[in-house]
């Protein structure tokens, strides 16, 4: 079966587990309000931009073309692995401005003898435009050829991202549980069609919101601001 395949038979049944962990251990809904996620975004990006472990990380924004946060990716596993998250993806205009987000749900599984659970704030760095276009227009499928970084908050992360120059993406979390990290590799960008609808009151696709700039919010401001910072 090829990888492919693989992912197409198993990405079901992630949603399924994901659904599940969140359920029995929050009473707090996976499928958020548009607005509380912007706001879960922006403590989420502020509390990474205050560690003085990760010093490099206001000069990784400023070189980025893309951000995507996930505030909440939730890990769960017996035999079978799920990952996944609400968040957002953004990215920088042609003035060098943040545009506005669309929202995406993170998911991935893996098989394997494993067990627990893992709650991590995410976020990923896009260093080249042609990654962005890549997450939006292969249905939000990370490809296999992207190079990815990623690994915990702390040295180790710092190691990563400073000996792994040529990276396209690079992943920081701040992992909660029993669990050593949050996997990157195959990881699907799940379009959420239904927040994009509820946040701009219009029907408008991630491509004519990141890459058009067609729609606006000024609730993202603040957002915005904070990147720029």
């Amino acid at each position: 079966m090829s990888r492919g395949s693989y992912k197409k038979i198993l990405l079901p049944y992630v949603l399924v587990l994901i659904s599940l962990y969140l359920g029995a251990c929050s009473t707090t809904p996976l499928l958020t309000d548009s607005k509380q996620l912007i706001n879960q975004s922006v403590r989420t990006l502020a509390i990474f931009k205050n560690r003085v472990d990760l010093e490099t990380l206001p000069g990784q924004l400023k070189a980025a073309a893309g951000i995507a946060i996930f505030p909440s990716v939730y890990k769960a596993g017996f035999i079978a692995g799920a990952e996944g998250g609400n968040g957002i993806l953004m990215a920088k205009k042609k003035d060098g401005t943040w545009g506005y987000p669309a929202f995406y749900t993170l998911a991935s599984g893996s098989w394997g003898l494993q067990f627990g659970g893992q709650k991590s704030g995410v976020i990923l760095i896009i260093r080249n435009s042609g990654a962005v276009e890549s997450i939006i227009d292969d249905q939000g499928k990370i490809s296999l050829e992207m190079n990815v970084a990623a690994g915990n908050v702390g040295t180790g992360m710092e190691g990563s991202v400073t000996t792994n120059l040529a990276a396209d993406i690079i992943g920081f979390s701040d992992s909660k549980g029993i669990y050593s990290g949050v996997s990157l590799e195959g990881s699907a960008f799940i379009r959420r069609n239904d927040l994009n609808q509820e946040y701009y009151k219009i029907k408008a696709t991630p491509t004519e919101i990141i890459l058009g700039n067609k729609v606006y919010n000024q609730h993202a401001d603040l957002l915005r601001r904070q990147l720029e910072r």
